[in-house]
């Protein structure tokens, strides 16, 4: 832990929610978020290349690693932004991503995560909020997290313009920072 993560006590979700670019592009953007790194984990293969997860037989998902403070956003409303910003219903999917790479997780650093995680998967289950089934895998991350290339990193804000993220990271962040006005970073 490093003395500012001391200092401030930070702590860390891992999050797969379909494309990396797209779930990066809505944390980078929340209050209390120190830091977000695209990557991969649940899966068996070491330090996995981005090729090899594509091709689906590795069993990472793409995941996110957000780093935020507690004392000012909590674990609940990273995962309220999370499950509002992904269709968790849809397995081995988002829209037309389709692969067990972009299936909706959590990845659990501790027992209050992952009770925390089962509390708001319930709860969105029981308002029926997507019509579906919520399909979100909850389970311990294991020392399976691989940080994604260097070039995967901030992808959003450095290629806004490119086909994918102009069709599909720009509407969902433009959804997110209209319904989460209150938790963008000034």
């Amino acid at each position: 832990m490093t003395q500012q993560n001391a200092q401030k006590r930070l702590e860390t979700a891992t999050l797969g929610g379909g494309c990396f670019w797209c779930t990066e592009a809505v944390f980078l953007a929340v209050e209390g978020v120190e830091s977000v790194e695209s990557g991969y984990a649940g899966g068996q293969v070491v330090n996995p290349s981005y090729e090899q997860v594509c091709e689906g037989d590795t069993g990472h998902a793409e995941v996110v690693k957000v780093v935020f403070d507690p004392a000012v956003i909590g674990y609940r409303e990273i995962l309220e932004i999370f499950f509002a910003t992904h269709d968790p219903t849809q397995i081995n999917r988002q829209g037309n991503d389709v692969g067990t790479q972009y299936r909706s997780a959590v990845f659990t650093h501790s027992d209050e995560q992952r009770q925390v995680a089962l509390e708001v998967i319930d709860e969105l289950q029981r308002e029926d909020i997507y019509g579906g089934k919520i399909v979100t895998e909850v389970t311990p991350l294991a020392d399976d997290y691989y940080p994604a290339e260097a070039y995967h990193q901030n992808f959003f804000a450095q290629h806004p313009n490119q086909g994918y993220c102009a069709a599909i990271v720009g509407p969902k962040v433009a959804k997110f920072r209209k319904k989460f006005a209150h938790r963008l970073k000034a």
